[in-house]
């Protein structure tokens, strides 16, 4: 029995089913991005790595987002204040620092917009794709025009 090239199995398309080792909202998005790719674009399962890091990364934001809500975008400083003894008497209050949650944030909504627009998930990217489409089959035409007229010559 001859053993399928990977990108040959399942017909070359992604699997409708999500791989096992993914977190649950990346199995989530994973099962509901991949129905929209196979029918607005030529994704195909040698793409699977990047439909992975998309759903991933979305994971991440979903988490990232959950903590900040839960925490705020900031956390309040305090510095404990002593006595002699070294006993804590009270604390002052010195400002806020950045919940580190938020740059995780960030970064996930950069890398999903990114990943997003090479699978063709954003509407402007959808559109370019199209533009490119719509070019390659009036090149396509216009290619088989010419053919046509370069052979009608000869006759």
């Amino acid at each position: 029995m001859v053993k399928k090239a990977d990108k040959d199995v399942n017909g070359g398309r992604l699997s409708s089913t999500p791989p096992t080792y993914l977190g649950r909202q990346a199995k989530v998005i994973w099962r509901k991005v991949v129905p929209f790719l196979e029918t607005q674009s030529s994704v195909i399962r040698i793409d699977a790595g990047l439909v992975e890091i998309y759903c991933t990364q979305y994971e991440i934001y979903r988490n990232a987002y959950k903590h900040i809500r839960e925490n705020g975008e900031v956390q309040a400083i305090y510095k404990s204040v002593q006595n002699y003894e070294g006993e804590v008497v009270g604390k002052d209050f010195i400002g806020y620092k950045r919940n580190p949650m938020t740059s995780i944030y960030s970064d996930a909504i950069k890398n999903l917009a990114k990943v997003g627009s090479e699978l063709g998930l954003s509407p402007k990217s959808r559109a370019e794709l199209m533009e490119i489409s719509d070019n390659a089959t009036s090149n396509e035409e216009s290619s088989t025009n010419q053919m046509k007229n370069f052979f009608a010559d000869d006759e």
